[in-house]
Formats: structure tokens, C-alpha cells, sequence
């Protein structure tokens, strides 16, 4: 018997995806489910991020802050990032430009994912700022494209971090994130 070969795997679609049920991802076909739902601390995290970014971009007009929206590369690559900047991207349906910025927080079922697979297609599409979110270390690491890959440029506890480049310039406190976490 033979290994399974990429090419012998069902080769999923977006419109597949759409009769789903649950929260699914699919990269270059291959479905991933969005499960087990992710834990509070996950969650929180998230909301913090955008608040903060929404706070910080308030007075932008051309750029929408999301929460966990699709955002289909391809008819066989739909991610879901968990919070990205977005703009001048008017469909109403799912995500169609390329996000400047991309924040993931990693969770035991996630992380290889957000680490690899992930981390490889935001750099190909030339996502400006890609910061990964630790939440057992409460620590953020920024990467910036370069222009041709992603270089890590922070790694942030208790720093702000400017986002210099993008349609709208923003400021980010992991301090203000990260202090409802400590313990002290």
C-alpha cells in the first residue's frame, strides 16, 4: 500500500466551504476545521487586539478592522485571520484585498498552523505586518515585509509598536493588551 498523495485528496472550493457547518478554513483545497472552539483567554485577547487597533485607526476611512472574516485568496484558499486591517477592499461578502495588517493568536490547535502554512501565504501575498500572539508567554513577535519575505522586526510585552507603512498609520500598546493578563 502507498502513501495517500496530495494530488489523490479531495480538492475542496469556497462554495463548498459556504454549505459547511462550523468555522473551516481551506488551504490549497484541503479543509481545516476551526475547532474546538477557541478558550477565553483566546478570545479576550482578540477583542483586546481590536479595540485597540480600532482605537488606534478611528479617524481612517479607508480601512475596516475585522474580527475573524473570511478572506479568499482562491477559489481553493479561504483563511481566517483573527484580526485583520483591511483596506479599500468594498465587497461585502468576504475579504478580497490584501490585509496590511495580520494578527493570530496561537492556541495549542493553531500554532502549527498559524507558524507555517499560514505564515507562508501572508507572506506571498505580501501582507505589510504579520504579528503572531503568544498567550501562555504574553508576548507578541511583529514581522514586516520587506518587500520579498517577512523579517521579524519586534518582539513586544510591554512595548508600542508603530505601523508606519500602511494607508493608515497606527499605533499599537501590547502593554494595554497584555496587562489584564499578568498576574500581579
Amino acid at each position: 500500500m502507498t502513501a495517500l498523495q496530495k494530488e489523490d485528496l479531495p480538492a475542496y472550493t469556497y462554495d463548498d466551504m459556504q454549505l459547511w457547518k462550523g468555522d473551516w478554513e481551506l488551504i490549497e483545497g484541503i479543509p481545516y476545521a476551526m475547532s474546538p472552539a477557541p478558550v477565553k483567554n483566546h478570545q479576550m485577547l482578540v477583542g483586546y487586539i481590536f479595540s485597540e487597533v480600532t482605537a488606534s485607526t478611528d479617524k481612517c476611512t479607508h480601512c475596516e478592522v475585522l474580527i475573524d472574516e473570511d478572506w479568499k485568496l482562491s477559489s481553493n484558499t479561504v483563511l481566517k485571520p483573527d484580526v485583520a486591517v483591511v483596506c479599500n477592499d468594498d465587497n461585502p461578502s468576504y475579504i478580497t484585498k490584501t490585509p496590511e495588517i495580520i494578527f493570530e493568536v496561537l492556541s495549542p490547535s493553531t500554532a502549527q498552523r498559524d507558524e507555517g502554512l499560514k505564515f507562508r501565504l501572508y507572506e506571498e501575498q505580501g501582507v505589510k505586518y504579520y504579528i503572531l500572539v503568544y498567550p501562555d508567554d504574553l508576548v507578541a513577535r511583529v514581522f514586516q515585509h520587506n518587500g520579498a519575505r517577512f523579517k521579524r522586526v519586534a518582539e513586544c510585552d510591554t512595548e508600542s509598536f508603530d505601523f508606519t507603512d500602511i494607508t493608515c498609520p497606527a499605533s499599537f500598546s501590547f502593554a494595554n493588551i497584555f496587562k489584564r493578563f499578568r498576574k500581579s
